[in-house]
C-alpha cells in the first residue's frame, strides 16, 4: 500500500468518491427509490468480492485475524447504518448534520479516555470554525424532537466507536486497511443480511422483489457498489494513516462539497447564508490542514 506522504493524494480521491457515490446514490433513489440498508449490503457484498479480487492480483496479502475480535467493528459499522437512517428518518436534514457534529469531539474524547491519545489546543480551535460552518448550512432546516434526537446522540456515539476502532484494530492487528476490510466486509454484510427483513422486508408490495428493475437500474446499483468498494478501502486508508478525526474533517469538506454538487447538478436551492458556512467551513478545513501539516 501506498505510503504516508500520498495522504493527500488519497484524501483527494475519497472526497471525489464520496461526492460521486451520494449524487449516484440520489439518482438511484429517484429512479427507483431503492431500499437504504439493502443498498448498503449491496456495498458491502461488492467490497467483499472486490477485496478478494484485489487479493488474487496480489495487491495485498491477506493476513489470518482473530474473526471474534473483528465482530465489534463490524456490529458498530451495522449501528452506525441503522441509526443514521433512523436519524434522517425522524430529524430534518438540518438537524441530522448539527448532531452529526457531535462526532468529532465525541472522538476525541473516547481516544483520550480509552486510548490515552493526545490533541494540540490548535487542532481542538479548528473544531470552532468547521462546525459553525456546518450549523450555517443546516439553520434553515432546524427541528428538534425527542426520538429524532435519541437516534442521532446514539447514532454519535456508535459511529465515534467505529470509526475509532477501524483505526485501532489496523495497529492493533498490524494489518493494512485491506486485510482489515477483508475480514469487516464480509461480516457486516451478513449482519445487515438480518437487519433487511425487519427494516427493509423484500417480500412487502413495495419491496425488491416486487418491482420492476431495468437494466439501467441495475447497472446503476453496480456503479454504486463499485464506488463504495473504492470509498471503503480509502476510509480505511485514511482513517489508519491518519486519524478518525481527520477523515471527520475531510467529511465534513464532503458535506459541503455535496450541496454545491447538488446546487450544480440538481438545480438544488442553496441560500445565501450556507455559502456562507461553506466558506467558514471550507476555512477550518485548511486551518486543521496546516495546523497537522506542522505537527
Amino acid at each position: 500500500m501506498c505510503g504516508k506522504s500520498n495522504v493527500p493524494l488519497w484524501v483527494l480521491g475519497n472526497i471525489v468518491l464520496s461526492v460521486a457515490i451520494v449524487l449516484v446514490n440520489k439518482v438511484v433513489y429517484v429512479r427507483t427509490k431503492f431500499p437504504n440498508i439493502t443498498l448498503t449490503f449491496i456495498h458491502f457484498i461488492v467490497t467483499f468480492f472486490g477485496i478478494h479480487l484485489c487479493e488474487s492480483l496480489n495487491v495485498f496479502q491477506a493476513k489470518r485475524l482473530p474473526v471474534l475480535q473483528v465482530v465489534p467493528l463490524a456490529i458498530s459499522f451495522c449501528g452506525f447504518v441503522v441509526f443514521t437512517n433512523l436519524s434522517l428518518g425522524y430529524n430534518t436534514v438540518g438537524t441530522y448534520q448539527i448532531l452529526k457534529t457531535l462526532t468529532m469531539p465525541t472522538i476525541m474524547l473516547i481516544q483520550t479516555f480509552m486510548y490515552g491519545r493526545t490533541f494540540p489546543w490548535k487542532i481542538k480551535s479548528t473544531l470552532v470554525p468547521i462546525s459553525f460552518g456546518v450549523i450555517l448550512n443546516s439553520t434553515y432546516d432546524i427541528k428538534f424532537n425527542l426520538l429524532g434526537t435519541v437516534f442521532a446522540l446514539v447514532g454519535v456515539i456508535v459511529t465515534s466507536f467505529y470509526q475509532v476502532w477501524v483505526g485501532e484494530k489496523q495497529k492493533e492487528f498490524q494489518v493494512n486497511s485491506m486485510q482489515l476490510l477483508y475480514y469487516q466486509a464480509p461480516l457486516s454484510a451478513m449482519l445487515l443480511l438480518f437487519c433487511v427483513p425487519f427494516v427493509e422486508p423484500p417480500w412487502a408490495s413495495d419491496g425488491f422483489f416486487y418491482r420492476s428493475w431495468s437494466l439501467t437500474d441495475m447497472m446503476l446499483v453496480l456503479l454504486s457498489g463499485v464506488i463504495a468498494f473504492l470509498v471503503n478501502v480509502s476510509i480505511y486508508w485514511i482513517i489508519g494513516n491518519t486519524s478518525a478525526v481527520t477523515y471527520n474533517v475531510v467529511g465534513q469538506l464532503k458535506f459541503c462539497l455535496t450541496l454545491l454538487g447538488g446546487y450544480l447538478l440538481f438545480l438544488e436551492p442553496v441560500l445565501p447564508i450556507q455559502f456562507l458556512g461553506i466558506l467558514i467551513t471550507i476555512f477550518g478545513v485548511s486551518l486543521y490542514a496546516y495546523f497537522k501539516h506542522q505537527d
